[in-house]
């Protein structure tokens, strides 16, 4: 039977266990991106995860969603990120840039760019901005679709510059209601045009973007995150069977390192898609956020059920040394809401590992 704690190989990665830590906005970069001291020992302490992925990383100014999210668009960013990569490979560890563009859930006050999308369709939300609080979110221009190859090329552009940057791959965030799935579901994508309309249609950005990345840095460094039937920031899909199958089918042939899905959906989706995938397949199973977070048993059911690895997402903030305290079944600290945006160190850097 498969366990947690066995080793898996993605592309020339051998991975030491199955556990994943998920991507998790920290707002901790200074206000033009730039990722500090207290993001490389974030993640070094992590190190002993599988994998990691990082918070949402902007790959443009234009696809910034919140304030004090790091980004991978300038030279100073990338020479920013060499030291966390830096740490946490030296603590043994293997970690992934996901690449998140924002497209409508993003504001002028935020980014100095007004947000583009699919369709001029605005969420009925409103957005941190920084110093002026929360606003409405502004209805997002919608690109022409000439300028939809330019949205697609910043997620080769990024993925380059992550491994400049020391990376080993990137993820690309089609999930949780941002630019890929705004293009994927049919409530945010009016489009009558090459990507908008029919399944195989709506499909087509996340397809051409994760080639994209992956002309750019190799197949076999490039995952992609999805939310089948995820409600996040307005997102409404009645399709979900189809999108997803259609989308899986045609992204197959790549070759990407791996697909990353949270449990939005009903089970046997899942398992269908798990077994069209021909590769690695991650399972997020605390989905959306709710009350619990996700423990060892429902990794190991998920396991049971076709998954190649499981992550984590909130269990991994305060319990830095996850993986031990799954193997000894040691107790788990729960994280505090309070302090996951608020910035510094507290709730940050300061969880410590079992104290026996």
């Amino acid at each position: 039977m498969t366990s947690l704690f066995d080793s898996f190989t993605i592309g020339s990665l051998t991975l030491p266990n199955r556990l994943v830590m998920a991507p998790m906005t920290r707002a901790r970069a200074t206000a033009d991106g730039i990722p500090g001291e207290l993001t490389a020992t974030y993640y070094a302490q992590r190190a002993t995860a599988g994998l990691l992925v990082t918070e949402g990383v902007q790959p443009s100014l234009t696809g910034q969603s919140n304030p004090h999210t790091p980004g991978l668009h300038t030279d100073a960013q990338v020479a920013a990120w060499r030291p966390v990569t830096d740490a946490v490979h030296t603590n043994g560890g293997r970690v992934f840039a996901q690449l998140m563009h924002a497209g409508r859930v993003g504001h002028p006050d935020v980014a100095g760019h007004h947000p583009v999308a699919p369709s001029a369709i605005a969420l009925d939300a409103t957005l941190y901005t920084g110093p002026k609080g929360r606003q409405a979110a502004p209805v997002p221009r919608a690109l022409t679709t000439a300028e939809v190859g330019g949205e697609i090329r910043v997620f080769a552009d990024a993925a380059r510059r992550a491994a400049d940057a020391g990376f080993d791959g990137v993820e690309l965030h089609g999930a949780n209601g941002y630019l890929i799935q705004q293009f994927l579901s049919a409530n945010t994508n009016r489009r009558t045009d090459a990507y908008g309309g029919s399944v195989t249609r709506r499909i087509r950005f996340a397809v051409e973007a994760a080639e994209a990345a992956a002309d750019a840095i190799g197949a076999d460094r490039v995952g992609l995150r999805l939310s089948p039937g995820g409600s996040v920031w307005g997102i409404a899909e009645d399709d979900v069977p189809e999108l997803y199958a259609a989308l899986v089918a045609a992204l197959a042939p790549l070759g990407l390192a791996y697909l990353h899905v949270l449990t939005g959906t009903d089970e046997d989706t899942l398992v269908a898609l798990r077994k069209a995938w021909p590769g690695a397949y991650i399972v997020n199973p605390g989905g959306q956020i709710g009350p619990r977070e996700g423990d060892r048993a429902v990794g190991e059911h998920w396991l049971a059920q076709g998954a190649d690895l499981i992550s984590y997402g909130r269990a991994f903030l305060a319990n830095p040394d996850l993986v031990e305290r799954f193997r000894a079944d040691l107790p788990l600290r729960t994280a505090d809401p309070d302090t996951w945006y608020q910035g510094g160190a507290t709730g940050y850097a300061t969880y410590t590992s079992y104290q026996h």
